[in-house]
């Protein structure tokens, strides 16, 4: 992977905010150098995670009004998942593509990206829910999580995959001459292992390896809560994007599986700034200088493990803990702001980079 992430920051991909200009704006008077396309859930229910990228799979009914999504399984839907197949087969990516109305966010990004001045941009950042966290949270009508059908779970993993070869070409057509990266969001993966959840190592593995093939991009994964970090790490996942506010102490607990991962050029996105839930308001009582001492304590965790400190900062991205949508506007944007200093911070201390 050629892309040196040297401390740059990002963001998750969700904003409160639901104005789209507006959203743009902020993300790249922060993320000027990787920046990523805004999901705005609290403008639409059509935004949410869980509706925006399944939008156009056969049996899916979006209930805007009462806010509600899931599969219908009494429908006879045959005919229109083997058109679906024949698409994924030839490769129709606009058969894939995010519909307008779902993501205005993307297409305002993309408008930026071809006509803005910004020379800055190393890279670009999509990103997608992944297949898990859709399966557990997406239902059919007899509340059975859509994972656990075959045929649904098939189709959703084709349909996401095909979405990421979308996004990498709109986004790539964009601005070629920076590196597309693609995340995929599962915070379901933080209840892995629980007996709310039937799912398989293996399976898990599986499942997100399809995914993480299908892009031509180095991909990454978020999960905002504790897991098992080894079934990330057993994935060919190039990004673990994680909360190290809060659960740095449970990634070093997997300091063997995070060495090899880092050896092989594995990066860590640290989410570093407070953000989302359960204490939206939290980044309120930092600073900037105290975020970049828990941030080099949490990175020590793991430099007391034999894993060397120049490894870490240089395949080190900085973000926040999570995507901000339960924040108030004022307070991502703080948030935004606290990653950037804290980027910066940590950039000229290692790498001699200021603005």
């Amino acid at each position: 992977m050629a892309f040196e992430a040297k401390c740059l920051p990002t963001a998750i991909g969700s904003l409160p905010h639901t104005g789209v200009d507006h959203a743009t704006r902020v993300i790249f008077k922060n993320f000027l150098e990787l920046p990523f396309w805004p999901q705005m859930p609290n403008a639409s229910f059509r935004e949410n995670m869980y509706v925006q990228f399944i939008e156009g799979l056969p049996g899916v009914v979006v209930d805007e009004e009462n806010e509600k999504v899931y599969f219908d399984t009494s429908q006879d839907i045959a005919s229109a998942l083997e058109k679906l197949y024949e698409a994924y087969l030839v490769g129709d990516l606009e058969r894939f593509a995010l519909n307008k109305g779902s993501a205005r966010g993307l297409y305002a990004f993309l408008d930026v990206l071809e006509t803005g001045s910004t020379p800055e941009i190393q890279a670009v950042k999509g990103q997608i829910t992944g297949p898990i966290s859709l399966g557990l949270a997406v239902t059919d009508e007899n509340r059975r999580p859509s994972l656990y059908n075959d045929v649904i779970r098939d189709a959703t993993i084709k349909f996401l995959s095909m979405n990421i070869k979308w996004q990498e070409s709109v986004l790539r057509a964009a601005r070629p001459e920076a590196q597309t990266l693609i995340f995929i969001d599962e915070p379901y993966l933080v209840s892995y292992g629980s007996a709310y959840i039937s799912l398989s190592r293996d399976d898990a593995i599986g499942y997100l390896d399809e995914l993480i093939s299908s892009a031509e991009s180095p991909v990454g994964i978020h999960c905002c809560g504790n897991t098992d970090w080894s079934i990330l790490t057993d994935t060919k996942v190039d990004i673990i994007s994680f909360d190290s506010y809060d659960y740095a102490q449970s990634l070093a607990l997997y300091a063997d599986q995070i060495e090899e991962f880092l050896d092989r050029g594995g990066i860590l996105a640290w989410g570093a700034v407070p953000s989302g839930l359960p204490t939206p308001d939290q980044v309120e009582n930092e600073t900037v200088d105290g975020l970049v001492r828990k941030l080099e304590d949490s990175m020590e965790l793991l430099v007391e493990k034999r894993i060397d400190k120049e490894i870490l900062v240089h395949q080190a991205l900085i973000t926040p803990s999570c995507g901000t949508a339960a924040m108030t506007q004022e307070n991502a944007e703080l948030a935004f702001a606290y990653t950037r200093a804290v980027s910066d911070s940590m950039r000229e201390r290692y790498f001699k980079i200021s603005d």
